[in-house]
């Protein structure tokens, strides 16, 4: 009974039993049974100090990972990389604030390459902000318009896009039509001659 009626405090908390063991003694006598080589063996790399040899080594032997063909696609390598910033983050800056990437780097809350910020609902916001962000969460935005704010995403790279696509699109018809005028002069041409 006082077991159960015993409060859990910091001095007596315990690890679990069999949770933790004592370490292997290594080196003390040859009847301690890890004396001499110390459970190294004899000889070789790995009775070394700091003779490790890292996975999949094989001596130097074309490792097995290296001879297989390697098939399929893998789309690691497109893998775009964001950095998440919460809500309850953006409560370290004053009411009205405009929140860029400038910022958020100066505030250390992001740092390093990505392809852009994502800001994520996680907590709450007690003032209104103006974010400026590549994507955000429905739950993020809600509780942002919730408290006075406004949030517009980056479509800067999107619209360098679309003008490229346009200014090809327009330049397109005028070619063709450029090519369309010489071909009829041509036919005309011909017909006078034949005439």
């Amino acid at each position: 009974m006082e077991g159960a009626n015993h409060m859990m405090r910091l001095h007596s908390l315990r690890p679990r039993p069999g949770s933790r063991h004592r370490t292997k003694r290594l080196g003390c006598g040859e009847s301690s049974g890890h004396g001499k080589t110390s459970g190294k063996g004899h000889k070789g790399q790995k009775a070394r100090s700091g003779g490790s040899i890292r996975l999949g080594f094989e001596g130097g032997q074309m490792p097995l990972i290296r001879r297989l063909p390697k098939r399929g696609f893998n789309n690691a390598a497109f893998h775009k990389h964001y950095a998440v910033v919460n809500v309850s983050e953006l409560n370290a800056f004053e009411a009205g604030t405009v929140v860029n990437e400038q910022l958020l780097r100066e505030s250390n809350l992001i740092r390093g390459h990505f392809a852009g910020i994502k800001i994520l609902g996680d907590g709450e916001l007690k003032h209104d902000l103006k974010v400026q962000v590549d994507k955000i969460s429905t739950t993020a935005r809600e509780k942002i318009e919730k408290a006075g704010g406004t949030v517009t995403l980056r479509e800067a790279r999107r619209i360098g896009k679309s003008k490229a696509d346009d200014a090809s699109s327009e330049a397109e018809p005028e070619t063709a039509v450029a090519k369309a005028k010489p071909r009829v002069k041509k036919t005309k041409s011909r017909k006078k001659k034949s005439e």
